[in-house]
């Protein structure tokens, strides 16, 4: 079994016509890692960059060491004038305190870039990590989540990580870099300072754990409530049309407010947290500060330190201010990151589907010779009734198959699990390469049109990367897309999608079809490709589904009994299961339900067997 890429994402993604409601219930939301879970990934993050780290870490404490030389002079200027020294003595030691702030100046800059660019550096194998996951989850689980929430993570979650990884990491390294060296630079000018600094200490760890105690909860549910406000956002904009239809307008304003209060009470108990927090700061500070100048007062009348040395003390002390409370009030956004990364791992960490499927590969497949082979497929979405029960189907090379039922009956589940989009619940799905080194084994086109933003040529070589404008142009001309593609304002090289060239829905599906094309799978899937387009669009798509397909493996879910006529075999799927397979000609006149479709579609009386 092979990976399977599909050439027409939607965004954002709905239920199947078969499966439940995409609305998510609470326990349906993607996972949140551990706070254990959070610590080892990060690292895992930071690992391949640890000499880099090392260096960023070098600079920085030579910076902070350097800067803490300043506090001395500045004392050594107290007692020179206090023991009334020469000019030229004061002037030196000034000269002194300003190369300190020069070199301490250059030393920080080259430490915060190397830092910027590690933590940079991790943010974007995250990112990869995120995308390269939710791309590869089961459809059906995303859409159990929502798109809200999915939104809410690629979004707000990452903004978030991104933000603390620009400046609130950088700071709190040299935040916490200073706080040691200097709590050390207190020790070595007499161990009363250091004593008197640390009564503010008790008072800090208070407010810290007292502060992470309630913001890590709040965080999360915070996220928790932006998901939801967004859900219900995307639910009511994407489904405007039947809200005004059926005059649901007042019911679902008051559900957005409803889910804007939620948040918006979340974010103030946040601004109420984070005043008390500040208020506590305050507290420990003056009371730091209170017991160093005594210290120094007492130490300076016993001539046990001079006058310049207590003034040190004091200078160090309040050169403390900004870093605790900086490395302190960056817990709230240290915490917010931890609460967007969790959610970030908890996405990465997902198992998404496997690299072979269930049931394995095999070798390639001559003429004729099966390439898929769907043994007791079936599947339910979450805990409710089984939308496939007991399916099996075969593709032999170049057969076309017509996948028909009523709708429910179950035709877009077992097409996307057939093209490898989403995994069944029972049974296994083989597929088999076509040959060596061709395309993958299955490509889906659905009928949730979606144009990729940039350029034409970038969007058709999404199927194919290292395609040249020659195998592009072939691929439009194969789908009868080459002419309007031509008389486009630069050609392959227009702009389409958001804020480009608009497509209307048919040149939309023909730009999905060439891509299929361009992908050359074992296995075409085609989930109602032309059902999006009216009638003279359909015909249109259906002209150009053909010659996608000519030469090709596909299972075509119908939504035209015409696509079933021309079919090879015809699969007919009633409540989940299977219920007669056979040639068009047959089954339009052996009395079964696909006779009884047939008629309803050409207005023919259905055959009774005898």
């Amino acid at each position: 079994m092979t990976t399977t890429p599909r050439t027409d994402i939607p965004a954002p993604p709905r239920a199947p016509e078969d499966g439940p409601s995409a609305r998510p219930a609470p326990h349906d939301l993607l996972p949140v890692a551990d706070a254990r879970r959070t610590r080892a990934a990060a690292w895992e993050l930071l690992r391949p960059d640890r000499a880099a780290a090392l260096r960023a870490a070098a600079l920085l404490v030579a910076a902070t060491a350097i800067g803490l030389l300043t506090q001395p002079l500045i004392g050594r200027v107290v007692d020179l004038v206090a023991d009334r020294r020469p000019a030229h003595d004061v002037l030196l030691t000034a000269g002194l305190v300003a190369l300190v702030a020069l070199a301490q100046g250059v030393a920080t800059m080259l430490g915060l870039a190397l830092l910027g660019r590690l933590g940079e550096t991790a943010l974007a194998r995250l990112r990869e990590r995120f995308v390269r996951r939710a791309l590869a989850l089961p459809a059906d689980r995303l859409e159990r989540a929502g798109a809200g929430d999915l939104t809410a993570r690629v979004t707000t979650d990452v903004a978030r990580v991104s933000e603390a990884v620009g400046s609130a990491l950088p700071e709190l390294v040299r935040s916490g870099l200073t706080i040691v060296l200097t709590l050390g630079a207190l020790l070595l000018l007499d161990w009363r300072f250091l004593l008197a600094a640390l009564l503010a200490a008790p008072v800090q760890i208070l407010t810290a754990r007292w502060y992470v105690r309630k913001a890590v909860p709040l965080y999360a549910a915070q996220r928790v409530a932006d998901g939801a406000q967004q859900q219900q956002l995307l639910e009511t904009l994407g489904g405007a049309d039947t809200v005004r239809a059926h005059r649901l307008e007042a019911a679902h304003t008051e559900q957005i407010a409803r889910r804007s209060r939620a948040a918006v009470a979340l974010s103030l108990r946040g601004t109420r947290l984070v005043l008390g927090f500040y208020g506590r700061l305050h507290i420990a500070e003056y009371i730091g500060l209170v017991a160093v100048l005594y210290a120094g007062f007492v130490l300076v009348r016993a001539d046990a330190v001079s006058i310049g040395t207590a003034t040190a003390a004091a200078l160090y002390f309040h050169n403390l201010f900004g870093p605790v409370n900086a490395a302190l009030v960056l817990l709230d956004d240290a915490q917010s990151a931890l609460a967007g990364l969790a959610r970030l791992v908890g996405v990465t960490d997902l198992a998404g589907a496997p690299a072979a499927g269930p049931g394995g590969g095999g070798d390639a497949a001559g003429p004729g010779e099966t390439v898929l082979r769907a043994e007791g497929v079936g599947h339910r979405y979450g805990t409710g009734s089984p939308v496939l029960a007991d399916v099996s189907l075969t593709l032999r090379r170049g057969e076309h198959v017509a996948l028909v039922g009523a709708s429910g009956a179950g035709k877009s589940t077992l097409a996307r699990i057939v093209a490898g989009v989403q995994d069944p619940t029972d049974g296994t799905v083989t597929r088999v390469a076509a040959r060596p080194g061709a395309g993958p084994a299955a490509v889906l086109v659905s009928q949730e049109l979606h144009v990729f933003a940039g350029p034409l040529a970038d969007d058709l070589r999404l199927a194919r990367p290292d395609a040249d404008d020659a195998a592009l142009h072939a691929a439009l001309a194969a789908v009868g897309a080459l002419d309007w593609a031509r008389e486009l304002p630069d050609g392959l090289g227009t702009v389409v999608g958001d804020g480009g060239h608009a497509l209307d829905a048919v040149r939309a599906q023909q730009l999905a079809l060439a891509r299929l094309v361009l992908a050359d799978p074992a296995v075409a899937v085609l989930d109602e490709a032309t059902a999006e387009a009216g009638s003279a669009g359909a015909r249109v798509l259906e002209r150009s589904a053909r010659r996608a397909l000519h030469g090709r493996t596909a299972l075509i879910v119908a939504h035209r009994l015409t696509q079933a006529v021309t079919a090879d075999r015809v699969v007919v799927l009633e409540r989940g299961r299977v219920v007669e397979s056979g040639p068009h000609a047959v089954l339009a006149h052996a009395g079964g339900r696909y006779a009884e479709l047939w008629a309803a579609w050409s207005g023919e009386r259905p055959a009774r067997e005898p």
